[in-house]
C-alpha cells in the first residue's frame, strides 16, 4: 500500500474528528500541532433536568459527576430493573449532593427505561449493563434528548450496527451524545494524542497496549433470585451482558488506541482462555494481533486474574520515536523530549479528573449549541474488541467485513423475571463452534 496514500487518509479522519476531543478547543495553530485549551466548569444556562437511566455504582457515580459539572443542574428521575438499585442511589445522591428525587419519579422493572424516558427529563445518563445500550439508545435518540452512555456500545455485531444507525440519526438532530471511555476527555492524554497524530514521533510502525489486573467483583446468586435475576445482578461476568472483559473493560485501550492511529483494524488473531473464575461464562484472559490496512500490527492482552503481575499501559512507536499514549513523548535514544505539564500540577497530571471532565463537556455541549458525538467512533471500537473475543472463543482469524456482517446477537429476545433460555457454556475454540 502507498505509505503516503495511508498517512492522508489518516491525517484527514483525523482532522475531520479532532473537534470531536472533549474538554478541549482548537485555540491557534503553530507549525507543530494546534494548541488545545480545556474547560475547567461547564457555562452557566437554564436548569438541565437529567434522568439516571442504571442505577449501580457506576450510574451513580455518573449522576454524581454530572451534578458537579457546571451550575444548575438536577438528577430529577431514576430508573433501574431493581427497586433497591433506585432506593440505593436515591440515598446516595441525597447524601452526597443534596438532591431529592421523588418517589412518584423513581421507575423500576425492564420498562422502567421507557418511562423515565417519555418523562420532563432534559438529558438521559445510561449506565445498564452493556447488553441494553443499543435498544435503550435507540429509545433516547427518538426522543431526541442528549445523552451520556458508559462504555462499551453494545456486546455483539447486531447491537453495534444498531448503535451506528441510531449514531447517525442522532447527528442529524445535532444532538449531543459522549461516551464514557474517559480517555478520550483526559487532558494529558488529548495534548499526548495532539502531537503523535501532528507528528511528534513521525510514522507510526508498532503499537501495544494492556489491561492486566486482578478479578473484577461477583455475586453468588441469593435464595429467592430467579435466574435472570442473578444474572443482571453478576452482570460483568456474563457475556451477553457484559461482552466479557475485552469488551467491557479493555475497550477503554482498543478504543484510545484506534482514535490515536485514525482508524480500526482489519483482522484479529486471538487466542484465550477459563482458568480460575468461579462464575459466568467468561474468559480469563484474551492475547490479540491486531493487523490494520497499513500492516500495522497492535498486540492487545487484557487479563483478570488475582495474584500476577499486573499491566495497564498503552503504547505506539513511530519512526522517531515512541509514546505511552498518556503523558510523555520519547525520541528514539529513549530520551524524553515532551511531558506534559499543567501549571500548578504535578507533571503529567491533569487539573480536572476524566470522570468529571467528560461531564464537563457534556453539560458544555448543550449549553454551547455545538453538539460532541462519540457514538459512531467508540462503536467502531467496541466491535473491534468484538472481533478479539469472536477470534478466540472460535480459534478463527476474524476480518472487520466479517464482524460487522455477523448476525451474531447475545442474549434473550424477552425479557422478564425467571428462567433465562440460553444455554451457558464455555467457549472452547478449534470445535468450530460460531460465536
Amino acid at each position: 500500500m502507498d505509505e503516503k496514500k495511508t498517512d492522508l487518509d489518516r491525517r484527514a479522519f483525523i482532522e475531520a474528528t479532532a473537534a470531536a476531543g472533549a474538554g478541549m478547543l482548537l485555540a491557534s495553530c503553530s507549525k507543530s500541532h494546534p494548541k488545545l485549551t480545556f474547560v475547567d466548569s461547564a457555562p452557566d444556562g437554564p436548569l438541565l433536568k437529567a434522568g439516571l437511566i442504571g442505577c449501580g455504582n457506576r450510574g451513580t457515580g455518573a449522576a454524581l459527576d454530572f451534578l458537579k459539572a457546571g451550575p444548575n443542574l438536577k438528577v430529577v428521575a431514576l430508573a433501574d430493573v431493581f427497586p433497591d438499585r433506585v432506593e440505593i442511589c436515591r440515598k446516595k445522591l441525597a447524601e452526597a449532593a443534596q438532591q431529592q428525587v421523588a418517589e412518584d419519579r423513581c421507575y423500576v422493572g425492564f420498562d422502567a427505561y421507557k418511562k423515565l424516558i417519555e418523562s420532563d427529563v432534559d438529558v438521559i445518563l445510561q449506565a445498564t449493563p452493556p447488553h441494553f445500550r443499543a435498544q435503550h439508545f435507540d429509545a433516547i435518540v427518538e426522543a431526541k434528548k442528549p445523552v451520556f452512555m458508559e462504555k462499551p456500545l453494545g456486546v455483539d455485531p447486531v447491537g453495534v450496527r444498531q448503535i451506528l444507525g441510531s449514531a447517525e440519526k442522532a447527528k442529524a438532530y445535532r444532538m449531543p451524545v459522549v461516551i464514557g471511555t474517559i480517555r478520550r476527555h483526559q487532558r494529558e492524554i488529548l495534548e499526548t494524542r495532539n502531537r503523535v497524530v501532528n507528528g511528534a514521533i513521525g510514522r507510526i510502525v508498532g503499537a501495544r497496549c494492556y489491561y492486566c489486573v486482578g478479578r473484577l467483583w461477583f455475586r453468588k446468586p441469593e435464595k429467592g433470585w430467579s435466574e435472570m435475576e442473578a444474572m443482571i445482578r453478576n452482570w460483568v461476568n456474563w457475556c451477553w451482558l457484559s461482552g466479557d472483559h475485552i469488551v467491557e473493560q479493555h475497550i477503554h485501550d482498543i478504543d484510545s488506541m484506534c482514535w490515536f492511529l485514525g482508524k480500526y483494524p482489519t483482522k484479529a488473531y486471538a487466542m484465550g482462555a477459563r482458568m480460575r473464575r468461579v462464575t459466568g461464562d467468561q474468559y480469563d484472559f484474551f492475547s490479540v494481533d491486531y493487523t490494520f490496512d497499513d500492516d500495522l500490527h497492535m498486540e492487545s492482552m487484557c487479563r483478570q486474574i488475582d495474584g500476577c503481575t499486573n499491566k495497564q499501559e498503552n503504547w505506539i512507536i513511530g519512526t522517531d520515536g515512541y509514546t505511552n499514549c498518556l503523558n510523555t513523548i520519547w525520541d528514539r535514544t529513549g530520551k524524553a523530549v515532551w511531558q506534559y505539564q499543567e501549571e500548578g500540577q504535578e507533571a503529567g497530571k491533569s487539573k480536572v479528573d476524566p470522570f468529571a471532565q467528560e461531564h464537563v463537556d457534556f453539560v458544555t455541549s448543550i449549553r454551547t449549541g455545538q453538539p460532541i458525538n462519540e457514538a459512531t467512533e467508540v462503536a467502531q471500537a467496541t466491535l473491534a474488541a468484538i472481533m478479539g473475543r469472536m477470534s478466540a472463543y472460535t480459534g478463527k482469524e476474524v476480518t472487520w467485513e466479517e464482524a460487522m456482517k455477523s448476525d451474531l446477537r447475545l442474549g434473550p429476545t424477552e425479557y422478564a423475571m425467571g428462567p433465562v433460555p440460553l444455554k451457558a457454556e464455555i467457549p472452547a475454540p478449534g470445535l468450530g463452534i460460531e460465536v
